[in-house]
């Protein structure tokens, strides 16, 4: 085969190459479109970010940050968290989103069952406060997990607040070990797994990555 064949023949190919491309891309297109148009339910989602894997946190505050960014305004609850300095609050308040932290740390710091349930209630009270309250586009509920794993607070009472939240409210949820019926409530549910923490090997938490 001369060179000029050659070239010919791997022109062709790369035609060939080229329309198998977009034949395929044509199909995914058609089914992204088909789901968009499929989906023209608007009202407010209820997100579950949990598992055992780092980043659940920082996926919520991501969400409060993009609704800020877009000009809505957000609130986060904190649960299970100290006093020590957060990164997205000391942002995220000046940009006008307040913080309701329970701010005793955690349970194997406290030692104190009953001083925990005291602040969880305390922090909780604030917490329905926000979903009761149309003005607020998202709400962050940042471990509230571990709040119905303990049992310190009343499980029905967190289902009905988030169900009886504004119609057009979203909230999201992070921490390990959600319960079934969190779950079977939220719109959509996100596991993270642990593969690797460098935690694990020793490594310090990194404040600006971890904090």
């Amino acid at each position: 085969m001369s060179e000029h064949e050659k070239k010919l023949s791997e022109e062709e190919n790369k035609k060939l190459e080229q329309e198998k491309h977009k034949k395929k891309s044509q199909k995914h297109k058609e089914k992204v479109d088909a789901s968009i148009a499929k989906a023209q339910e608007e009202r407010g989602l209820v997100l579950l970010i949990t598992g055992n894997g780092k980043g659940k946190s920082t996926a919520g505050f991501g969400v409060v940050t993009r609704c800020v960014g877009h000009g809505y305004k957000a609130a986060v609850v904190q649960f299970i968290k100290g006093t020590w300095d957060c990164g997205e609050r000391t942002l995220l308040e000046k940009e006008g989103v307040p913080f309701t932290v329970m701010a005793t740390g955690f349970t194997w710091e406290t030692q104190d069952k009953e001083k925990d349930i005291a602040a969880a209630i305390e922090v909780w009270t604030k917490a329905k406060e926000y979903l009761a309250d149309p003005q607020y586009h998202v709400v962050l509920l940042d471990e509230l997990t571990y709040m119905l794993g303990y049992k310190y607070l009343d499980k029905n009472e967190i289902l009905e607040a988030i169900r009886n939240r504004p119609a057009e409210q979203s909230v999201v949820i992070t921490g390990r070990g959600a319960i079934k019926e969190l779950k079977e409530l939220s719109d959509t549910v996100s596991e993270i797994k642990d593969i690797k923490h460098a935690y694990t090997a020793g490594v310090k938490a990194r404040k600006g990555i971890d904090w």
